[in-house]
């Protein structure tokens, strides 16, 4: 999940004890959303509002992260190959529209035809078929060759190869079932969106205003929503946003800004949680620009940042410093992967020197209102003090237009990004974001080693079998080092009087719509 500044962390509850009823109207912090259609949304905002408006195959246990049948009757496999799901009866979409086997399979096939340029197609690169779907010349009603009707709440899903852990991905909201009427027209369904989840659409979307989901009655699931009504106020500062909830018209703000973070703690008292996250920030590199085509500048500037120094001066210590490329909340995680992530300002000039230097003024990338100012320039100043190098910052897209950059590899400098957990898989660290055309690979990485490796990972006969593979993976991203790894970040979210049970998710992040009221 791209993401303006993302998180994991836990379940966690409000101490208030007076066991809050459901009703009211909880008002939210957001930013912009890209997308409100599951197959094109792949950024946090839009994420958040998804994942009440929608419900999948798979949900995450708060806790642990584990996946669980939310939607699904099963998921089964005898070789990890070819899978038989049964979806559960008696869900409907908001417009009435029944939940079955066609709900996904059209969703599926929409989302991985080429034709259709959704974010999220490169989440079913294993489907069997997938590069046909994905040729220039693919017609816009051709669908996957894995996918296979049985009867109306049956289907298979066969792979081009083994994957133990696609169960576990299933709960990536890019697997969410869309509704007929929403892929008949996709404009209106994205300023209204047809949901089948605990929530609906209230009216449409106001753009750079707030959305407004109310309570949806006909859900079947047992995780109806608590509050009446969701409002995300979308807002494109964290510090006008901030504003905001101490003048009493927020109820929740999950990312405050982190230069007051130390206040923010002493003011919250008990109405703010805080865990270590699965959040990572990272310093993406244009390997499609040729002066950064070269290893040795990468390393140079990665070894010339001194990340515990920029942690303890601007976010008061909160984050930890990445020496690698993976949480070290997940299975498969290791200390001090990357050698060229610690701070060793001799040796960065020696690399430096051996490069041949970077020529001319430095851009460096990150979007508007989300409180990374700061830290980006003490980046450049760090930069321009062991090279001599002048920069310049660039903060002034939206996260929509931010992404739309990236995507049309448009960065002339270093650009920063987050990325968080889409389900809980080591993989979901390390192919996304670096296999060779994937879809959030901004940096235009491609190592064919680095594609073997993973492709060995998915093929193991389980997860934890995988995890050598995986981690060899990550070694090449060490040595190769497209993006620099800065931290692995602090989940922290704060709430109004006005809450009485605070929920958050290991893996989805807050559970908006288990929120209660006094």
């Amino acid at each position: 999940m791209l993401a303006a500044a993302c998180g994991g962390g836990g379940d966690s509850d409000s101490d208030s004890g007076s066991g809050g009823e459901a009703g009211g109207d909880l008002r939210i912090y957001s930013s912009e959303p890209a997308f409100l259609v599951p197959t094109a949304a792949n950024d946090e905002p839009s994420i958040l509002v998804l994942r009440q408006l929608y419900r999948g195959l798979v949900k995450y246990n708060a806790d642990s992260g584990a996946p669980e049948l939310d939607l699904a009757e099963s998921i089964e496999s005898d070789d990890n190959k070819l899978w038989t799901i049964k979806v559960k009866e008696g869900y409907t979409f908001s417009n009435g529209e029944d939940v079955n086997a066609d709900a996904f399979l059209r969703a599926w096939n929409y989302a991985g035809n080429l034709k259709n340029a959704q974010n999220n197609s490169y989440f079913f690169n294993r489907f069997a078929g997938f590069d046909d779907m994905q040729s220039e010349d693919v017609k816009k009603d051709t669908t996957f060759s894995g996918l296979e009707k049985v009867d109306d709440y049956t289907f298979t899903v066969e792979l081009a190869d083994p994957f133990s852990g696609f169960e576990a991905i299933l709960g990536y909201s890019g697997f969410f079932p869309v509704a007929q009427e929403c892929l008949d027209d996709f404009e209106a369904c994205n300023e209204a969106p047809i949901g089948n989840g605990p929530y609906k659409m209230q009216g449409e979307w106001e753009h750079n205003v707030q959305i407004t989901l109310e309570r949806n009655d006909d859900y079947a699931g047992e995780d109806t929503g608590k509050a009446d009504t969701l409002t995300y106020k979308i807002f494109d500062d964290q510090n006008t946003a901030y504003a905001a909830f101490e003048g009493g018209e927020l109820d929740v703000m999950y990312n405050v800004p982190p230069e007051q973070l130390g206040q923010i703690k002493q003011k919250q008292g008990d109405r703010i949680y805080q865990a270590p996250s699965d959040s990572f920030t990272y310093v993406g590199l244009p390997l499609y620009d040729k002066q950064f085509d070269n290893v040795d500048l990468r390393k140079a500037f990665s070894l010339a940042i001194d990340r515990q120094a920029i942690i303890d001066a601007i976010f008061s210590g909160a984050y930890t410093p990445a020496t690698g490329f993976v949480s070290p909340n997940f299975d498969g995680y290791r200390e001090d992967v990357c050698d060229a992530c610690t701070y060793d300002l001799e040796q960065a000039k020696e690399l430096y020197e051996q490069s041949g230097g970077y020529k001319g003024k430095l851009t460096l990338w990150a979007n508007a209102g989300a409180g990374h100012d700061a830290w980006l320039q003490a980046v450049g100043d760090a930069l321009k003090s062991a090279f001599g190098i002048d920069y310049e910052l660039r903060v002034d897209l939206e996260f929509p237009e931010y992404l739309e950059l990236a995507d049309n590899e448009g960065f002339d400098g270093p650009f920063r990004l987050g990325w968080g957990p889409d389900y809980p898989v080591m993989e979901t660290y390390l192919q996304p974001l670096y296999g060779s055309g994937a879809s959030s690979n901004s940096s235009g990485y491609e190592n064919p080693e680095f594609d073997a490796a993973i492709k060995e990972g998915d093929q193991a006969a389980s997860l934890e079998e995988a995890i050598p593979s995986y981690q060899a993976a990550e070694d090449m991203l060490a040595e190769d080092l497209p993006v620099i790894p800065m931290w692995f970040g602090l989940t922290t979210a704060i709430w109004s009087d006005n809450v009485d049970e605070f929920k958050y998710n290991t893996i989805s992040d807050v559970e908006y719509g288990q929120i209660t009221l006094k």
